[in-house]
């Protein structure tokens, strides 16, 4: 017993270790949780509960069939419950920066013969979102990670269809933690309307809704006639 103890105690310093360490080097750069510490993010911190991948999930309102984006996917903690959610009849788009995090997240799609899930490697402001696409976008612990989270934001608002939602969750644990009124400011002047709010100011969530009556950008429009073409 004092063993096991004593390891859990040494587990626990080793944790907070590589966190410091992290959050450290992130004072100087955005950047994305490597993919060697892909099984620190894989699990769900005890002490934050709106962090936990089932609670975020359930604020979702995900029904069989829809599409939804886990962007910044990382080793998959929310990838892989979310495509059994939405069904065989459904899709979950895992996009992620890195290559050897989609890995991660295929290894447990197998694991579970869950063939819903479709892989992107990718970064914000690449254009691989598409337009009208998804149903929900997910931003779990990403957006500080990202330089420029106004375009981001943008592009995931262009990529879900009219009345789709778009969650933020942040958790003070993480290096890239961003205060609520930055999250707001940034989605509503995407043209998000803030449609929800669980947790509270150091672990949260934040639904945002895109209008359901909106229409796509005037430039991505094609002209429907010979005036609007001149």
């Amino acid at each position: 017993m004092p063993f096991l103890i004593s390891a859990g105690i040494a587990f626990v310093l080793i944790v907070i270790i590589i966190s410091v360490i992290w959050r450290i080097s992130s004072n100087r750069a955005s950047l994305p949780c490597p993919s060697w510490l892909g099984w620190l993010v894989e699990l769900d911190n005890p002490l934050l509960r709106n962090n936990r991948a089932s609670v975020i999930i359930s604020h979702l309102n995900l029904r069989p069939g829809m599409a939804v984006l886990d962007f910044g996917c990382g080793p998959g903690r929310l990838t892989v419950p979310l495509a059994r959610q939405v069904g065989p009849t459904g899709t979950v788009t895992a996009f992620d920066i890195q290559l050897a995090m989609l890995e991660r997240v295929r290894q447990k799609a197998m694991q579970e013969n869950l063939t819903n899930i479709e892989f992107v490697l990718g970064a914000a402001g690449e254009g691989k979102l598409g337009r009208c696409r998804f149903d929900r976008a997910l931003l779990v612990t990403v957006l500080g990670e990202i330089p420029d989270r106004h375009r981001l934001v943008k592009e995931i608002y262009d990529c879900l269809k009219p009345g789709g939602f778009l969650s933020v969750t942040e958790a003070i644990a993480d290096p890239h933690f961003q205060m609520m009124k930055n999250v707001i400011e940034t989605s509503e002047f995407a043209g998000f309307m803030q449609a929800g709010f669980y947790g509270n100011r150091y672990s949260y969530t934040l639904d945002f809704q895109k209008p359901p009556e909106a229409k796509p950008d005037r430039e991505t429009m094609a002209p429907d006639s010979e005036e609007e073409k001149k």
